[in-house]
């Protein structure tokens, strides 16, 4: 361990036995016996709707009684705080820089949907290192009990943030369009990810015609890795359609479940919540936030 780690250590240490001696607000009551489901969503590129689809998402969890975080990952071009048309006074840089602490930069923004915000153009934290993920690890151990669901909105492509935060969620969801580029981009992150351990992946078809598109999208994606990516897994988890009142509701920076309730694509993000929710946790894995913190400080 070099010197830097080591002082981080040591403040971590600090910072916990401060926490021991002074109380916590509760976002909310209760707990999560098993700890929270923890989602990454990913894309081999951008413009796939992913960061539109995460905010949807946590609304669909909400209204199915789930305390919801989202965690926006895409550390250096952040925009989670957009959809929701809301300016977060504090960022996880703050957290990194040991400005603030994690509870401080928390952010809720609907009834059981909270944020840790990031600041988009902030090109210092597009790359973790080391004693930064040290730091991250002591605050997200504040969160564990607090959180049902926990939505990991990683950037596009295969930087090592990316990689760090797919590879430490319970589960990945892997984003994809019907056009060319987005399939050969969704087999390649799901290609990088596998060659870093990684064998299981929810694949989820987005703008799209219907379900005969979708599943066409789908084969196509399961085949590439059935054929070249030895004992993968891939589940498809279903579409969401391409609607009008989507595009509606980005320009309105307000979620489509929440303008548009009865939209086709409103509907389908509802079906896949539920359909997550009753999908069985990896046995293999704990499923909290301090073990997705601690696999991110391993890889």
């Amino acid at each position: 361990m070099n010197v830097d780690q080591a002082s981080h250590l040591r403040k971590i240490m600090e910072k916990e036995s401060r926490l021991q001696n002074r109380n916590i607000p509760e976002i909310s009551t209760g707990s999560s016996e098993e700890g929270p489901r923890v989602f990454s969503i990913t894309s081999g590129k951008g413009g796939v709707g992913k960061t539109n689809l995460v905010a949807n998402l946590a609304l669909a969890f909400s209204k199915l009684g789930k305390r919801v975080l989202i965690f926006d990952g895409d550390l250096g071009l952040a925009n989670i705080d957009i959809v929701f048309g809301v300016h977060p006074q504090y960022t996880i840089s703050h957290v990194v820089s040991g400005e603030k602490e994690m509870m401080e930069i928390i952010t809720p923004i609907r009834d059981k949907i909270s944020i840790i915000p990031a600041l988009s153009g902030d090109e210092s934290m597009s790359e973790l290192s080391e004693s930064q993920k040290l730091t991250l690890l002591s605050e997200f151990e504040t969160l564990e009990d607090r959180f049902d669901v926990v939505l990991v909105d990683t950037a596009a492509g295969i930087s090592t943030n990316v990689i760090y935060f797919n590879l430490a969620a319970e589960e990945c969801i892997v984003v994809v369009t019907g056009e060319p580029t987005s399939i050969t981009d969704a087999y390649g992150i799901i290609k990088v990810l596998y060659g870093h351990g990684a064998k299981r992946f929810k694949l989820l078809v987005n703008m799209v015609s219907g379900s005969d598109e979708a599943k066409a999208v789908y084969y196509t994606l399961s085949k590439a890795a059935e054929r070249f990516l030895k004992g993968a897994i891939t589940e498809y988890m279903g579409f969401i359609p391409a609607d009008t009142r989507v595009r509606e509701s980005v320009i309105a920076r307000a979620p489509f479940l929440e303008k548009f309730p009865d939209a086709p694509a409103s509907r389908a993000v509802t079906q896949l919540a539920e359909k997550l929710l009753r999908s069985p946790r990896r046995t293999d894995l704990d499923g909290n936030i301090k073990f997705f913190m601690q696999r991110l400080l391993r890889v």
